[in-house]
């Protein structure tokens, strides 16, 4: 295939021709290849596709709410081509083969890649490793989600193992004995421990959905010292406040100062990239307070509108925390999250001018749980292409 006329981030046009699965040369006035497929960019932008740092397709058992072809389409129509699952499934994701049956479910539907994390307690009880030891060399990503491990002495075993085998933890920070009274104590809480032990046991930690003024200025000193520590803050916490938005999402929607703070941590590197949290639920579920949103098909024109659009941050910084700084924390960057050649034909090509209206009914996810509903945001995704082929058109 051949793209022409699109524009890359800093403006520039630019011709790309991708075979093979990969990029084999990205210039202008390329030469159209005999036989190859041409399409027309003019008027759009071209960006890496989007990598989801922090994901649920709710699959084994959980189908009725997401499954994996819904949640691929859903993906594909956000410019994603690969997602980080997490394992509050059922049954829980505690072992490598169901991860492999997950991952290798969303291959053969091919639309995007998925990677599965494990558990870092099975089942969830709290206090099992020994699963862990038992994990092959393909399985790098272990984290509690939404639970969180509450005992401190079990997560330092934790993190002690996955420092002598080379996982990286991912935090759901929230100690759940506070949560119920003071979310925002909870959340600081949670990451000031699991910094620390990041820290103590120099174990690799990704910080999930930062959302509070107090745990991004923890995340910052964490690294400042040293800590091989990283962060995502969501769409959802970037462009709403408390002020005008009361609706269920853990950690909760926070207070306006929170959202600057977010924005500011990302301007100065602290966040290095963009995590969803798509968390898809029925609509009966959310009216019992089932906490979640989906997010994939949002994602992009919320950010853009909030960072680029609001707070003039650079449409390329955007895309590095969409695109190459979820592939470092993913350990993806030899091969996805750039536009140059020998990298993965993975791209997304997006119309910025479009201003458009959410329509929750119009998603492709399974389920319609959205904020953003009747929302006006900038950017539109127009064409994503995954390893040289088109997965969605508008």
């Amino acid at each position: 295939m051949l793209i022409t006329g699109a524009r890359d981030c800093t403006g520039r046009v630019c011709d790309l021709w991708l075979a093979e699965g990969r990029i084999k040369a990205l210039g202008t006035g390329l030469p159209v290849p005999a036989g190859e497929q041409v399409l027309d960019a003019r008027g759009l932008t071209v960006l890496p596709a989007f990598i989801d740092t922090h994901c649920h397709w709710r699959t084994p058992g959980l189908e009725y709410k997401e499954d994996i072809a819904t949640g691929s389409a859903a993906a594909a129509a956000g410019g994603y081509t690969f997602v980080n699952l997490m394992p509050n499934t059922k049954p829980i994701c505690s072992s490598a083969d169901i991860a492999h049956a997950v991952q290798n479910k969303a291959k053969e539907i091919g639309l995007c890649d998925a990677n599965q994390t494990v558990s870092i307690t099975k089942d969830f009880d709290g206090k099992t490793l020994d699963h862990l030891l038992a994990l092959p060399g393909d399985v790098k990503f272990i984290t509690e989600d939404g639970n969180g491990v509450m005992d401190n002495a079990v997560m330092a075993r934790a993190f002690a193992i996955a420092a002598e085998r080379g996982l990286t933890v991912l935090s759901h920070a929230e100690d759940r004995e506070i949560s119920p009274w003071d979310y925002r104590l909870a959340e600081n809480i949670e990451t000031a421990r699991n910094c620390h032990l990041a820290e103590y046991y120099g174990t690799r930690l990704h910080m999930c959905h930062v959302s509070t003024a107090e745990a991004a200025d923890m995340v910052r000193q964490s690294r400042r010292r040293g800590a091989r520590v990283s962060a995502e803050v969501t769409p959802h916490h970037l462009w709403f406040d408390d002020s005008r938005l009361q609706y269920k999402v853990n950690p909760p929607i926070r207070k306006a100062a929170d959202v600057a703070a977010l924005v500011a941590a990302i301007k100065d590197g602290t966040v290095s990239c963009i995590g969803t949290d798509h968390a898809p639920h029925t609509a009966e579920e959310k009216a019992h307070g089932a906490a979640g949103m989906v997010g994939l098909e949002t994602a992009f024109a919320a950010c853009y509108t909030r960072l680029c659009r609001m707070e003039g941050l650079p449409l390329e910084h955007l895309s590095f925390l969409m695109s190459s700084g979820p592939a470092q924390v993913l350990g993806l960057d030899d091969r996805k999250g750039q536009l140059a050649p020998g990298f993965d034909a993975d791209l997304v090509l997006v119309d910025l001018d479009a201003l458009w209206t959410v329509d929750a009914a119009a998603l492709h996810s399974k389920s319609k749980n959205t904020p953003f509903d009747g929302e006006k945001l900038y950017g539109r995704v127009v064409t994503t292409v995954k390893a040289g082929k088109i997965t969605y058109q508008l």
